[in-house]
């Protein structure tokens, strides 16, 4: 199999003939070739097959309402007494609803709520427990103003059934539809977005000895077969996210091959979201303190975010909103000129 992984720019200085990537921000001239042998070189984008042009320069449909022409912070907010990134801190009702309030007014595009921990080594939540910590967070802030649109972040049927009768619009799986055939099912009736993530084994399993291939063709295979599936359940396909699944039953090596070629899984021709915030990678490469407390890992979820955006991400899933969106501001500006 042929794959072509679009080299991302964002240059002023255009090539004529240079092609927009997902119709956003980035354009590119030429794409790398790859195949399971290696890479094969680059080929220009007008000598590209034409179904694969089609579906690195679609602009992509908007998503929960939003429109994708520029880069969009997803919140996270996890309401579970055991998260790798903030000890239950948000746990309370009263908490998460404060917490949410600020990721918004700090220009969270969207907020991601979830009730069970999937950090690694994490064991599963009820239903009833799950559905418990996150339909009544969800419903008072629909009820209390909150204009950003809500993910729900579950694996289970149950729990986004009730998170969307509280409000949500949107359905973010790290399981990308392999718990159980009903969370498809209710996704593809209630026509709301999902996100489909890649992971490998369960939580409580994912970083046992994690081994690919080719981790960056491994993973877009994958999403390919999810993004079938999705579509054979009756899931419209702009109605997917696709998530490469940062940290998720991966070394700090597949992590960091995962983001070299982001770019590639525009070839998937739907939005990508990437959620590396706060991830140990990061607390690996940065060294210091961060190696060991998740909330010193800002500055590295940054750059992080800011490679992401550079590759024509559409989403970034993080915990400091404040932060990567003045990081996302200076960029944007120092790269194209914009005003704040």
């Amino acid at each position: 199999m042929d794959y072509f992984r679009p080299i991302a720019m964002t240059d002023a200085a255009r090539t004529p003939g240079a092609l927009p990537l997902a119709g956003g921000w980035c354009w590119f001239d030429r794409a790398e070739h790859l195949t399971r042998a290696g890479s094969r070189g680059l080929v220009a984008a007008a000598d590209l097959p034409a179904d694969v042009r089609a579906r690195l320069t679609a602009p992509r449909t908007p998503i929960a309402g939003l429109s994708l022409g520029t880069p969009r912070l997803m919140g996270i907010l996890n309401v579970t007494p055991d998260s790798f990134s903030d000890g239950g801190r948000f746990a309370g009702l009263d908490t998460a609803l404060a917490h949410a309030a600020a990721m918004a007014e700090a220009g969270a595009d969207i907020l991601d709520i979830g009730g069970e921990s999937t950090r690694p080594g994490a064991a599963d939540v009820t239903e009833a427990e799950e559905i418990a910590r996150t339909a009544p967070v969800i419903a008072a802030l629909v009820s209390g103003g909150i204009t950003a649109p809500i993910s729900i972040d579950t694996r289970k049927a149950t729990v986004a059934r009730a998170a969307l009768d509280a409000g949500a619009a949107m359905v973010n799986d790290v399981a990308a539809l392999t718990y159980g055939p009903a969370l498809g099912v209710l996704v593809a009736g209630r026509d709301v977005p999902v996100c489909l993530m890649h992971a490998r084994g369960t939580p409580a399993t994912m970083q046992d000895d994690p081994r690919y291939d080719d981790v960056l063709l491994d993973v877009y295979d994958w999403l390919g077969q999810r993004i079938a599936a999705a579509e054979a359940l009756g899931i419209a396909r702009d109605r997917i996210v696709v998530d490469p699944g940062i940290g998720f039953g991966k070394t700090a090596a597949h992590n960091l091959a995962l983001i070299r070629g982001l770019s590639l899984f525009h070839g998937l021709g739907v939005p990508v979201l990437l959620g590396a915030s706060r991830k140990r990678f990061i607390g690996s490469y940065g060294g210091g303190a961060a190696a060991t407390r998740a909330d010193l890992r800002g500055p590295g979820t940054v750059a992080v975010t800011l490679a992401g955006a550079a590759q024509g991400v559409q989403i970034h899933r993080v915990h400091d909103i404040v932060e990567t969106k003045q990081a996302l501001r200076l960029w944007q500006a120092v790269t194209f000129g914009e005003k704040t």
